[in-house]
Formats: C-alpha cells, structure tokens, sequence
C-alpha cells in the first residue's frame, strides 16, 4: 500500500527547468545555486561555487528552519544519512524507517507533500532498512521526477510536483528489482537491498545492489549484486551488468573451480559516477561473500573490489581495475570514485579519484583505466588459515601517499604517556600486528587472538565519500581510525556453511550485525582499549587536502572535538591535549572558500551536549568558524542559494535524539 499527501501543488521550479537537460562536464559542481544530485553533479564533486557563507561570518550562522523525521515510519530512526537535494526552491528527502520522501519549501522547511510504501515483510526482511541515503532527480525540462529506492528493493518513480506515483513507468510507477536480476531472488527474504540513491544520468537510472554485513555470512552463496539500467521515462531494464561474470563472459577464468557459479555479493553500495560528454558510468564494486574468509571462492575474482566503466546506455564493459585481489579484509569500494579534470605535468587529464577504506586515493584515467601515477604490483604476505586462497601481490599506489594509516604496527599505538604506551603494548602482544594486506589469522586462545587492522571495517573513508574543488583541483578526503580485528573461528555449522567466519577464540562468533559494509556500526575508537582509551594513536577523524594536479598532500587537520572519554580521562589530567579529532562516517561540502563539515558523535560543550558544524579555510585548513548543533552529523552536508540567502542544509541525530533536518542562513 502506498500513502501520498500532497499539501499543495509545487509550482516554483518552472523557470529552473530551462536550465535542465544539456549534457555538461561531471565535475562542474552543483550549478545555478542548486543542488540536484547526491554529489553535487554526476561527478560526485560535492562542490558549489557559493560564497555568501565565509569565514568572516560563518560563526553568525542561525537555524532557518528544521525538519524532523520521527512521525515518518512506525519507529523513530536515530541515523539519518540523507543527502537532500534542492531543485526550483524545493527540498527532496529521504526519511524516516519506512524510508519516506518528503518535498519541502526550501526557504521556510514547511513540507509540501509525503510518499511512503509499507512494504509489510518484505521491508521488515530487508538487509538495508531505513531512510537510506537520498534519492535522485531527472527532468526533461518538461517532466520532472523523483527516483528512489525502497528498503525491499523497489525503484520508485514519482511526479516532482505532486509525489504520486507515476502511472507508465513499471507496474503503477514500480519496478520490482527482485525480478528481471538474471538470477532468482525470494520476493520476500531475498537478501539484497540498497541504502544508496540511484544514480540517473541522461535517460539512463543505474541501480546496484548491497547485501548483510558479511563478517558471519549464513552461506558461501548469496544473492548476487548485479547492476542495472532502466529507462527512466518506462522502467525497463536497459542492460545489466554481472559484477560476477557468468561462463564465457570476461573474467569468468579468474573464479576457480567454479565459484562463479555460486558466490553472491560483489555488489555496488556506494553511488556510481557518470561522465555524459565520454558516455561511461563508473562503478565501484565490492567484495564477494566472506568479508575476512574467501577459501571458497579461489581466485582474483573479478569483479571483486574493482572500478568498472562502462557504457551508460549498453552497460558493456569498456575497463576495470582492481584494487584489490580476492580480498579477505572488507575492503569494499565503499563510495562514489570522484570525476576530476587535471592537469599533470602541463597535460590535461580526464581523472578519476576513488577514496577507499585502505586510505589510498587510487587516480586513474577515465578514458582508459590506466593509473595516472605508478600502481604497483607489490609481494604481500601469504597467511596460514587452512584452504584458503592468497594473491601473491597487491596494488599499491605510489603516488598520493596514503592520507591516513593503514595496517597496524607498534608506532601506532596510544602513546599519551609512558605508562600508556607499555599497556598498549601488552594489550597489543596478544595480537598479530603488520602493514596493510597482513591477513587475517584463525583465532587461538593462547594466541594470536586476531590480525589487527585500520584499513578494514570502517576504517579509512567509508560511504561518504570525498569532495573535489575543480577550480583548484584539489580533493578534501575525511578518514578516520578505525581498528578492525580479523580473526576467524569456524562457525556452528547449523548457522552457517562457511568454514570459517569472524571471531574470537575467547568470544566465539561476532555478530553479524557489527562494523560492516555500510559503515554504519563501527565501533566509536576502535573496540580494543587501553584503560578506556583507543588502543591506536590520534587523530582519530581527519580531513586531508590532497592536490590532483601533483598527487601530493597539502595539508591535513584532526577533524572534531577530543571525545569526552578522552579528554576527561583521569590518565591525562592536566595534560595538554591537541584537538584529536572524532571519528564516524562524515561527508564534507566544499564552497567558494570553505570545506564545511560537521562533527561525528556526542560530546560536551558549553552550550550543553551536541556537536559543531566546522568550517575550514580551503586553502590553508585552517579554522573558520563553527556552529553548535543539537545532535552529530549523520548525512553529508548540500548547500544552495534562494532569494540571495544561501544555506547549508545538514541531517543529524543520534542515540536518544530523534533525526532531523537542519537548515542554517546567515540572518536578515
């Protein structure tokens, strides 16, 4: 069934629609004081020429208007990840735990319609429930549309004006995405869904496909995350991309012994990203079944953590590259690759930048896949779990330098005092440290417990993803320390057919409801502790600027407030303590002159518990401001311009408050 209520028809986007429909370069930034699409442009550049908000008056910000989520589904959702989009003076939104959208006045908040489905089961079934993170917008300069995903896996289309369910695309403005996937899916308890907008480029909606957390997978088989087109006017599947090739496609050959045939996974839960003038959308894909254990998967297992361009109104495949071979330390392609136009060593390059959770920016051509600087080929250590499969050699970028660590050896950890530091190293001794690509062992009592590692779970960047300034040609990346612990247990074996699955000798199985594929649950420092401290060195959230044109950082800032664990530790009292930043998953907005972001988690301040929304001096990173908020940020920051105000428009919430909207203008 489905609920839509219309306050009133939403006649102001008229004049925009001019502007509409004309292919431009991907990485132009959100255009004309709007925002249309997730990433700003199909680029994914999450930048806007605005400057009306500076540092000189950043600190003046107000609340203009708030919206709240809680009456939007039949629970409270504390964890908003929407990125709203702005079009002719209305704002679009997910929301809610029924994953509502909602159009609202973008000057005052009041809402103008609602569209909700109540999916019965089959939402309550779904691996990605929730409000997701946005929706997508197309127009013809006559027609406009809103697409979005539901929490069981249905493309919805809907009038822009009226939210009602548009009649000739799919059934009665519905495609069902559990059919037509060249695969069979259980309507109900089929394990694939989707927290991301589609992406929609030219007439062109590109759906992928995300699963369960994949620590403790039930089985070596799973539904497979193939990524399709449809035509955005009808809904009919224009092509389907298998992100597991089938026999006698490209790739089938490194899938050993047949394990094509049965692994799942390997699907696309970050947005893509499109380049219209060359006609290729670029997808990041992730890991197969088995996020820590891939035993029964031998192989390099192509299309396994592996950018893929291809042809946006074929779907053929026209490169890939592979970031990582048969990977078994989730390091999915968590986000949307960055569409950028450089210039390396006097010679303009169409680049793509893809952030990852390994904390490398992987540049490669666009055109062609090729690196833009050295990716080399390096020996990685061979591990010892029984019938499992190792690469012999990794990718390992030369050129940025990874702007965050990775691994985890013994100059990582906490070192804030002397007698900190010998603890860490007797809580440490008990695992198996290395550098990035050290693999994960089978847990023992006596030890090893478990590899340690930032550069899995939700370590490095997640679904945030970057932002890029093209007239600068410098990328903004936050990351933030995350230690994961990759150690494997064989599993009961009435719950799961894997031979082996996340664990602890001393814990048993971890659940499978932990860090995972999203980044959503990862543990706040880090799960391992020193007397309630991380185990690992600060800064624990950081924001890089990273120059595109020479592949070098410029600067780097601990992003966040010191948590209040740590600053008010009794261990380092009276110690001065730098700014240690706070970890999460946050997306920046990059503007005129600033990199605004807000601040991941809780901490105390002066005006009481909350968070700040900071800004920085692009250039330099230095502070520029700051705006307190009643709750962390959740969902990535979009700015846009209306009646010569320009606002700031970002989603927070948190444990014990209720998501919400919030909208910040400078004052009359």
């Amino acid at each position: 069934m489905k609920r839509t209520v219309s306050i009133l028809n939403v006649t102001c986007v008229a004049g925009a629609l001019l502007l509409a429909a004309l292919p431009a370069a991907a990485q132009t930034g959100a255009k004309n004081g709007e925002w249309r699409s997730y990433g700003g442009d199909l680029g994914n550049t999450r930048y806007s020429p605005l400057n009306q908000i500076t540092a000189a008056n950043f600190d003046k910000l107000e609340i203009a208007w708030r919206f709240k989520t809680a009456n939007l589904g039949p629970r409270i959702e504390y964890n908003l990840q929407s990125t709203p989009l702005m079009v002719g003076g209305v704002l679009y939104s997910t929301g809610g735990t029924r994953r509502a959208v909602v159009a609202l006045d973008a000057a005052t908040g009041e809402q103008l319609w609602i569209h909700s489905e109540n999916e019965g089961r089959r939402g309550q079934s779904a691996p990605r429930q929730f409000s997701g993170r946005g929706l997508s917008y197309w127009t013809d300069g006559r027609e406009e549309r809103i697409l979005y995903v539901t929490p069981g896996y249905r493309l919805v289309a809907l009038n822009a004006k009226t939210g009602q369910r548009i009649p000739g695309f799919g059934v009665d403005g519905i495609v069902d995405l559990k059919l037509d996937d060249d695969q069979e899916i259980d309507l109900i308890t089929g394990e694939v869904g989707l927290h991301a907008p589609p992406t929609v480029a030219g007439d062109t909606v590109i759906v992928g496909a995300a699963h369960r957390s994949g620590g403790v997978p039930r089985s070596r088989r799973n539904v497979k995350g193939f990524v399709r087109g449809f035509d955005v006017r009808t809904g009919k599947r224009l092509w389907i991309f298998h992100t597991i090739p089938k026999p006698g496609e490209f790739g089938y050959d490194t899938w050993e012994k047949d394990s094509a045939d049965y692994t799942g996974n390997t699907g696309s839960w970050g947005l893509s990203s499109v380049d219209e003038q060359l006609g290729l959308a670029y997808i990041p894909v992730e890991m197969p079944t088995g996020d820590y254990y891939g035993g029964h998967r031998p192989g390099n297992g192509l299309f396994g953590e592996t950018i893929v361009a291809v042809d946006l109104k074929t779907g053929a495949r026209k490169w890939h590259y592979q970031l990582v071979h048969h990977g078994i330390w989730d390091h999915d392609i968590p986000c949307a690759p960055i569409l950028v136009d450089v210039n390396v060593n006097g010679r303009p390059v169409k680049a793509l930048a893809q952030p990852t959770k390994q904390a490398w920016l992987y540049v490669l051509n666009r055109e062609t896949g090729e690196p833009i600087w050295p990716i080399e080929e390096r020996p990685v250590e061979k591990g010892t779990v029984p019938g499992e499969w190792y690469s012999p050699t990794q990718p390992y970028p030369t050129k940025p330098p990874n702007y965050d660590r990775h691994g985890f050896v013994a100059e990582d950890i906490i070192d804030f005092t002397p007698e900190l530091h010998a603890k860490g190293l007797q809580v440490a001794s008990r695992y198996r440290l290395g550098p990035v690509f050290t693999p994960p062992l089978v847990s023992k009592a006596e030890g090893p417990l478990a590899t340690l590692s930032l550069a899995a779970n939700g370590g490095g960047t997640n679904w945030a993803g970057g932002s890029f300034d093209p007239s600068t040609n410098i990328a903004y990346i936050f990351s933030q320390r995350s230690l994961g612990v990759l150690g494997l247990v064989p599993p009961d074996p009435r719950n799961s057919d894997m031979a082996y699955v996340q664990g602890s000798a001393t814990e048993g199985v971890r659940s499978s409801l932990g860090a995972g594929a999203d980044g959503g649950a990862a543990p706040v420092t880090g799960g391992i502790n020193v007397e309630g401290l991380p185990l690992f060195k600060p800064p624990y959230g950081s924001i890089s600027a990273i120059d595109l044109n020479k592949g070098e950082i410029l600067w780097q800032i601990a992003h966040g407030e010191t948590p209040d664990n740590v600053k008010n530790h009794p261990a380092l009292k009276g110690m001065n303590i730098p700014r240690t930043g706070r970890p999460g998953v946050i997306g920046t907005v990059i503007t005129g002159s600033l990199v605004v972001a807000g601040e991941a988690g809780f901490a105390t301040y002066s005006q009481g518990r909350g968070a700040y929304l900071r800004a920085y001096d692009k250039a330099t990173g230095k502070d520029a401001g700051a705006v307190f908020m009643p709750a962390p940020q959740t969902g990535s920051p979009m700015t846009y311009m209306l009646n010569n105000k320009q606002y700031i428009v970002v989603s927070v919430g948190g444990v014990g408050y209720p998501a919400e909207l919030l909208a910040f203008r400078l004052p009359d």
